[in-house]
């Protein structure tokens, strides 16, 4: 993973909520608030929160005397999220690196984390912070995304951009959302962090957008593959987001598009 792999700042915290937001992650973030909320937890982590999507669906399924202490890496992420929130005096914002957590030792019964250890440099120091903060028998709950051929408008839109920039592909969702999707290396990765009785469970959605040109402008100009993009000259992003929206309206059709996203939901337990 590259340095711009974590940038999520400028217009990108905006646009991620705006386009990307409704795209994949809500109905995964209404998933992962069910199994949240069916452990009844009373004080509750959540990792690499970005524009608070899990938030919005997990906060009103706690109780009234829970805790929620909610953090991101990126402080952009972390204040769109905050400003998306109605008052609530349960949640705390933060502003946390998951390798180095600000917390004590079994301060939480629940640690959850949509889409993020993707990103953690070294996946097994975050998955031991999550364990020395989670009390005896809690949970650490999280799901990653599976690999890029499963999740079809993010496959669609690298292969566009693969043919846009041959000599140089941006290889952003390959490399980072849909690098870690082998259940066998997670399942081992907490083992060695510590955990007991893992559960991987893979799971299907549909992916829906109004129009091809939507989900390219998802996807090129709400994640860091904007970054990526943008690197390879002036003028690119309009350019590479016209290309990548031909791709999807040649294989979707140019009115409202559907298609599957894919990914591993992971329960572990202390």
């Amino acid at each position: 993973m590259s340095e711009t792999d974590k940038v999520f700042a400028g217009s990108i915290p905006e646009n991620y909520d705006r386009y990307m937001v409704p795209l994949i992650f809500e109905p995964f973030a209404a998933d992962l608030a069910r199994r949240a909320a069916s452990l009844s937890p009373s004080a509750v982590l959540e990792i690499a929160a970005g524009t608070g999507v899990v938030t919005r669906a997990l906060a009103p399924k706690l109780s009234t005397s829970a805790s929620y202490v909610v953090t991101d890496l990126n402080q952009p992420m972390l204040d769109y999220a905050a400003s998306q929130q109605g008052p609530d005096s349960r949640i705390e914002w933060r502003q946390a690196d998951a390798l180095a957590l600000p917390f004590e030792d079994a301060a939480f019964d629940l640690v959850c984390c949509q889409f993020g250890a993707m990103f953690f440099p070294d996946r097994t120091s975050g998955y031991r912070e999550a364990k020395r903060v989670l009390k005896p028998g809690g949970h650490f709950l999280f799901n990653v995304w599976d690999r890029l051929e499963e999740n079809v408008f993010a496959n669609d839109v690298t292969n566009a951009l693969a043919r846009m920039f041959p000599n140089d592909p941006p290889r952003f969702m390959a490399r980072t959302p849909h690098g870690y999707h082998d259940t066998a290396l997670i399942r081992s990765e907490l083992e060695d962090a510590g955990f007991s009785r893992v559960v991987i469970e893979t799971r299907a959605e549909q992916s829906r957008a109004s129009s091809p040109r939507l989900a390219a402008v998802a996807y090129c100009q709400g994640t860091p593959l904007r970054n990526e993009i943008e690197a390879r000259g002036a003028g690119e992003l309009e350019a590479a987001t016209d290309s990548a929206a031909s791709a999807i309206a040649d294989r979707h059709g140019r009115g409202e598009i559907a298609a599957k996203i894919q990914a591993h939901v992971i329960m572990a337990v202390v």
